[in-house]
């Protein structure tokens, strides 16, 4: 909460500067309500002697009770409250007695005590300082409670980072398993030149994917660029089996999706429907803009639906599971992922997201 005109930092920033302020306000304005309720009362002027007494001394009482409540607000509660009571009780007996000592000291000089007069102000004096009291415990239990969401939401921040960062590096490993074991058969097999290609390529795609966070978003445009830049390793494997295409919608091209989102469709679309047919698959990767949302799919012209399976079977656990996993962390219920069986022959994945121009924010750990 700011002052409006006055800073752009939370009033409560300085929670010192914050006390002072509100216990300054707080009893100027009770001795400004006091003085004015005297003269409509038609007191004398002798009246504001003892109210500014009363004033000064309630200030100085409330300014030890902020320190003793400051050190109880963090003990148990048996302690905080117990002890809180007791300091708030001898506050009034002593405000009180304080009232009750100057008005007799100036209106009846030499007079006896007035006990009266004690237990009256007694009553006045515990509204008042169990009214400070009360604002000043809500007022910190606030911030202890804001804190806490705060540092909460931190948490659950910096969890939705680990859990994105944890399924992207289980790609990597994934994939350099295949690559590297290609690239060990064209070693076996004395094909030196293609070994050393497929390396080259390996070397480039892995830079360009690298260079984004783990939990990075990309544009659509440039997770194509890391899609060809993994074809062109696998096209060393497969040559004309292996016939991909692209069809992106120019107005996608720079929406945002979590990096090395639809490498896993196409690597599961190579090994279900490339590597097991002699002749090999058509894969098309497609995204166009439907409203405001962004539909794309991965679509192949080999292997039934139940072959594809959930990209668990036979693999190291990673594939399509890992997709859903990555899409539910970065928008929650507003997506859809969908597999189906196409017309015919073949196997389709769709993916439906908003459309984003900026990657969401997560709060800085």
């Amino acid at each position: 909460m700011a002052l409006p005109g006055l800073s752009n930092q939370p009033f409560f920033a300085d929670k010192s500067r914050a006390f002072w302020v509100l216990q300054t306000i707080g009893w100027s304005f009770y001795l400004m309500l006091r003085l004015a309720s005297g003269v409509g009362a038609g007191m004398s002027v002798s009246w504001i002697v003892p109210l500014l007494v009363s004033t000064a001394t309630g200030y100085s009482l409330t300014l030890i009770m902020g320190g003793v409540f400051r050190w109880l607000i963090n003990r148990r509660p048996f302690v905080t409250w117990g002890l809180s009571v007791v300091t708030f009780i001898v506050a009034v007996l002593l405000h009180s007695m304080v009232d009750a000592w100057v008005f007799n000291l100036l209106e009846r000089e030499g007079g006896s005590f007035n006990g009266a007069l004690f237990l009256s102000a007694i009553s006045l004096n515990s509204l008042l300082l169990g009214a400070w009291a009360a604002l000043y415990y809500g007022i910190n239990f606030y911030l202890i409670i804001e804190e806490q969401a705060d540092q909460l939401l931190k948490l659950e921040n910096q969890a939705t980072s680990a859990q994105l960062a944890m399924l992207r590096y289980q790609l990597n490993p994934h994939f350099l398993f295949n690559t590297l074991n290609s690239i060990s058969t064209l070693v076996l097999l004395k094909q030196t030149e293609r070994a050393n290609a497929m390396l080259s390529r390996l070397s480039s795609f892995l830079r360009y994917t690298l260079a984004n966070e783990a939990i990075a978003q990309v544009t659509i445009e440039q997770e194509v660029e890391t899609l060809k830049l993994y074809l062109e390793i696998e096209k060393m494997r497969f040559e004309d089996r292996l016939r991909p295409s692209f069809d992106i919608d120019p107005a996608v091209e720079h929406a945002k999706l979590p990096s090395l989102l639809l490498q896993p469709l196409v690597e599961n679309a190579i090994k279900y429907a490339v590597t097991p047919q002699e002749e090999g698959a058509d894969i098309a990767v497609a995204a166009r803009l439907a409203g405001d949302r962004v539909q794309i799919t991965v679509a192949d012209t080999g292997g039934e639906c139940g072959e594809h399976g959930m990209g668990e079977s036979g693999s190291t656990g990673v594939g399509l599971a890992n997709i859903r996993d990555r899409l539910s962390q970065a928008y929650g219920e507003d997506h859809r992922f969908e597999t189906q069986a196409r017309t015919g022959k073949g196997f389709q994945v769709l993916i439906d997201i908003p459309f984003q121009t900026e990657s969401p924010r997560l709060e800085d750990a």
